[in-house]
């Protein structure tokens, strides 16, 4: 037999987790057995595993399982960005990512030249044809507010443009699944239209829409619930108060501690509940690298004290890791790590349509997160390949 022949076999021999605290998103199985290759074969209690020839075992003593992370919100990381466009670069960073949990991916742009963005939809898409972690694109602008620009570069910022938009999704072999666009422009109506007829969610960010004009548009997902929004005031609702009151609106929560204060984020788990939520890192090419000057977008960034902040002081993206993201959500609410799984994985799956992503289920893909009981990761599963650092 030759070594293609032996790696083929070796491949499709089952992982088996046994004697794990098992959160599948569905159910907590508290001594708990878990056996896959890339896909889940096997999932129950340890007393009613029975071992199968090629099983390599591991046991997990009491260890947390959970589904792995899917972030639909960053920009980079690993001294690497979407934006640049190289396949290569984009597919390396990705598989960086894997080692802070996260197993599905939406590689997000920003507001940028139409050229910029162009070269970036092919970079992408060629990054996802060699790598399966990356699942879809969050276009990130350029369809957004001045008002409410954050650090995105304001000479680029214009209206919704479906042409220019359909050109972009051809261009990325139909990967978008979100764009962040400000709903209060003239175009967005027919542009909601479009994206809803191609599956495509529209989010509301970046955006200074009133109350009523939210009440006219159909974005169902608002981007980083808080920031680059209008606000939540007695005399008017804003962006943020509308995340509020509609209760079909997904929330994306960057819970980073220095995004949003932890007691606001406490709120919005309140008011929304761990089934509207969603965890994501809006990490930066700084993530994973040491403190210092960075770029976002061609802006100099500056990375001091887990921050990164534009020369004007403003908030320029995280150098989150979703890991901690995790950790920080229970730490903040109080909430139990069934909602936090809700929170990181399984709203995600259920509202992009993942269908093989988001639980721990016999069929499903075998993306699987391993914490010790302090909620640290320990290791990560992505399509049944194990990441650990």
């Amino acid at each position: 037999m030759n070594h293609a022949n032996l790696d083929k076999v070796a491949y499709k021999m089952s992982t088996v987790l046994k004697h794990a605290v098992i959160y599948t998103g569905k159910e907590k199985i508290e001594d708990g057995y878990i056996r896959f290759d890339e896909q889940i074969k096997a999932i129950g209690k340890t007393a009613d595993y029975q071992a199968e020839p090629g099983d390599k075992v591991v046991d997990l003593n009491g260890q947390i399982v959970v589904p792995g992370f899917i972030d639909v919100h960053s920009h980079g990381g690993y001294s690497f960005d979407a934006m640049d466009g190289n396949p290569k670069e984009i597919s390396q960073m990705v598989d960086e990512m894997v080692h802070e949990g996260i197993t599905s991916y939406f590689a997000t742009t920003m507001t940028q030249s139409h050229e910029n963005i162009a070269n970036a939809m092919v970079g992408i898409k060629k990054a996802a044809e060699m790598n399966p972690v990356i699942q879809g694109i969050h276009l990130e602008g350029p369809f957004i507010s001045p008002v409410f620009k954050g650090a995105q570069p304001e000479e680029y910022i214009q209206a919704p443009d479906i042409e220019l938009f359909a050109k972009w999704h051809q261009l990325s072999g139909n990967r978008i699944k979100v764009v962040t666009y400000a709903p209060e422009h003239e175009t967005s109506p027919a542009f909601e239209e479009f994206c809803i007829e191609h599956q495509i969610v529209p989010s509301v960010g970046h955006s200074n829409a009133t109350r009523q004009e939210m009440k006219h548009s159909k974005a169902s997902h608002v981007t980083h619930l808080y920031n680059a929004q209008r606000p939540l005031k007695h005399r008017e609702p804003g962006v943020t108060g509308h995340a509020f009151l509609e209760d079909n609106i997904y929330c994306e929560v960057i819970a980073d501690g220095f995004h949003i204060d932890p007691e606001m984020v406490k709120m919005a788990y309140e008011l929304k509940g761990p089934e509207r939520i969603e965890l994501i890192t809006d990490s930066m090419r700084a993530k994973g690298m040491p403190e210092g000057e960075s770029e976002l977008g061609g802006q100099k960034v500056i990375v001091k004290d887990k921050q990164a902040r534009l020369e004007s002081g403003n908030l320029a993206g995280s150098v989150l890791e979703f890991q901690d993201a995790f950790k920080n959500i229970m730490k903040f609410t109080g909430c139990s790590i069934e909602d936090a799984v809700m929170m990181s994985s399984v709203n995600q799956a259920r509202e992009f349509n993942l269908t093989q992503k988001g639980t721990l289920e016999v069929g499903k893909d075998a993306d699987i997160n391993v914490f010790n009981s302090d909620i640290m990761l320990q290791s990560t599963y992505s399509l049944g390949r194990l990441y650990q650092k």
